[in-house]
């Protein structure tokens, strides 16, 4: 992980050179708050990669004597297929548009159906088809 610290400790340290450039030749206090806001962004990703980097054992594509065949075996837990996202996605358009069209009432269904679909998309590997 120390290779994705290094990527974007550079892209932070671009950030920081970029944001107060822009001020000066613009002037801009939008532009200059998103340039900030980025900057603390990915200073924030920075450190978590450098903090764990340090505190796990390095990857085999970390190590110079790392061979292909060290990484080889099991990676992870990919879920297959899910619908739940697309609820989810659906019930926050729906609480959207009733805060945007003044519909209460609306927002308040968007609310309890999106509390639905996030159940069951947090439970979904306790039952059905792919249960653990």
């Amino acid at each position: 992980m120390k290779a994705e610290a290094y990527i974007f400790g550079m892209t932070t340290a671009f950030f920081v050179l970029v944001s107060p450039a822009y001020w000066f030749i613009t002037g801009d206090w939008t532009g200059t708050s998103a340039l900030t806001m980025t900057t603390l962004l990915a200073l924030m990703v920075t450190l978590y990669l450098g903090v764990h980097a340090a505190k796990m054992e390095p990857r085999p594509e970390d190590r110079k004597d790392g061979e292909i065949a060290d990484g080889a075996g099991e990676l992870g837990f990919f879920p297959p297929y899910s619908w739940w996202p697309l609820w989810c996605g659906a019930t926050l358009g729906v609480c959207v548009f009733g805060i945007a069209a003044g519909a209460w009432w609306m927002f308040i269904i968007g609310c309890g159906l999106g509390a639905l679909a996030l159940g069951g998309w947090i439970f979904e590997y306790y039952r059905g088809e792919h249960a653990h």
